[in-house]
């Protein structure tokens, strides 16, 4: 699948997998200096690009998990999700759970993305759903271990 990309700033880059088994693209702070993020705040980080995602896909946007298990740092609302209709621009809220402050520097790596496929839904009222072993238990209701 190809995703068309629209440079918004000249000095952006597109996102990149690693590797072949990469499942995301790792998408890149286009920033012209080094932003710090004190712990426990948050900042919105720009990538200077804008996606075309096809209808029937929604791009998806992860922590990276380097920089949430070494820094803290991850998204505030944990999986950002981009809609095949937008057009702007990717910006990426971060958040610092860690303990000291984490400077981010231009072109750093700061999340990936993700393109999954997307069912377009139709929510239909009803008096009742059917049953399941599970039924309304939620909450851990299925045990620990």
């Amino acid at each position: 699948m190809k995703i068309n990309v629209k440079k918004l700033k000249e000095t952006a880059k597109l996102p990149y997998k690693a590797t072949t088994g990469s499942a995301g693209a790792d998408l890149y702070a286009c920033i012209d200096a080094p932003v710090t993020v004190e712990a426990g705040k948050r900042v919105t980080i720009p990538t200077g690009i804008a996606l075309e995602i096809p209808q029937g896909y929604g791009g998806f946007v992860f922590p990276r998990s380097s920089c949430a298990v070494k820094y803290g740092l991850s998204l505030p609302n944990c999986v950002g999700v981009i809609d095949s209709d937008y057009r702007g621009e990717l910006c990426v809220p971060v958040i610092n759970h860690g303990e000291e402050p984490y400077t981010i520097a231009p072109y750093d790596r700061i999340a990936q993305l993700v393109i999954l496929p997307v069912e377009d839904a139709e929510y239909c009222l009803t008096q009742g759903l059917s049953d399941t072993e599970r039924g309304e238990g939620g909450f851990g209701s299925t045990g620990k271990s």
